[in-house]
């Protein structure tokens, strides 16, 4: 490991709130050779935090419920990071890194942590760098992280990947009995939470997700179906408690440890196709490529044979 990295590191773990920063920034930038030194030394550290996925569509106040979230674990004297993924502008490229206005009220609590990152135009609600983000602050020792995701449509369900708890949050209007009948986000949470139930139609709504729940077949664990207003605090105690309900009960069924070897897999299998779309990218403009691109063409190879020697060659 770099002399500087392996000081970054030592600092993280030491506490340093300003080598946590630059450690997340390290790891966003992406360089593979010190992002690898970087796992290496702090994946043993890691594994201890519960971690949170917070999803839904644009505008059911997502920020809003999970700076109540944060306050309420806080209460009963947990640390918490919060890593908020704010989307990127397909045209531009830019983000607006938005999300920390809402949770100023925690910008002066030592025991809170909030980071945004931005999508970079990775698909499913998440940064591509998220799981290697989430890893860090396990490893700086936080109780609790919480990942809240950019506003998601019906097949973005990466959360519930690397999440240990995953809540979905729906708020009355967003839809009817057919659309939480739908196949997607409403088959991955842990806990439903229907958001601004201070308006019209928060009961139709709470309804329509039990009647899909009803329809289901039953699993180890039952979705809990939650209202919550954040803006003024109903019904966050509850859904606190939900959590750290879910989590007590993760561990003693043994569902902790085996959807940490499915989010190991995951992310071992990503780590490796993104490997060899680099191998790839190196055979873009090579006479290999080339070679077997005008075998195809021409009808002396199949495709798929083509492809074999490629990976051979890539090795």
């Amino acid at each position: 490991m770099p002399l500087d990295t392996a000081d970054l590191v030592d600092r993280l773990l030491a506490g340093q709130r300003r080598a946590l920063a630059r450690v997340l920034s390290t790891v966003e930038d992406g360089d593979d050779e010190v992002l690898r030194a970087i796992v290496a030394a702090l994946h043993p550290r890691t594994g201890g935090s519960h971690l949170i996925g917070l999803t839904g569509s644009p505008g059911v106040g997502k920020s809003t419920l999970t700076s109540a979230v944060t306050q309420a674990m806080r209460d009963r004297g947990l640390t918490v990071a919060v890593l908020a993924v704010d989307p990127s502008s397909p045209f531009s490229g830019g983000a607006l890194l938005g999300d920390r206005v809402r949770m100023a009220d925690h910008a002066v609590d030592d025991g809170v942590y909030i980071r945004s990152m931005a999508t970079r135009g990775h698909l499913g609600g998440l940064s591509w760098a998220t799981p290697h983000a989430l890893l860090v602050l396990e490893a700086a020792g936080f109780d609790v992280v919480i990942v809240e995701t950019v506003g998601v449509g019906q097949a973005e369900v990466e959360i519930a990947s690397i999440a240990d708890s995953t809540v979905v949050v729906q708020a009355p209007g967003m839809g009817d009995a057919v659309q939480a009948a739908k196949a997607g986000i409403m088959e991955i949470a842990d806990i439903h939470v229907v958001n601004k139930a201070d308006r019209d139609g928060a009961q139709r709504t709470l309804r329509d997700i039990r009647g899909m729940l009803d329809m289901a077949p039953p699993g180890e664990w039952t979705p809990m179906v939650l209202a919550t207003t954040a803006a003024t605090g109903e019904g966050v105690e509850q859904l606190v408690e939900g959590l750290l309900a879910h989590r007590r009960w993760s561990q003693e069924s043994g569902r902790h440890l085996r959807h940490r070897r499915a989010a190991a897999r995951v992310q071992v299998r990503e780590i490796l196709l993104a490997q060899v779309r680099r191998r790839m990218a190196g055979l873009d403009e090579g006479e290999a490529l080339e070679a077997v691109v005008a075998a195809v063409a021409t009808r002396e190879l199949d495709p798929y044979t083509a492809a074999d020697r490629l990976l051979a060659e890539i090795g």
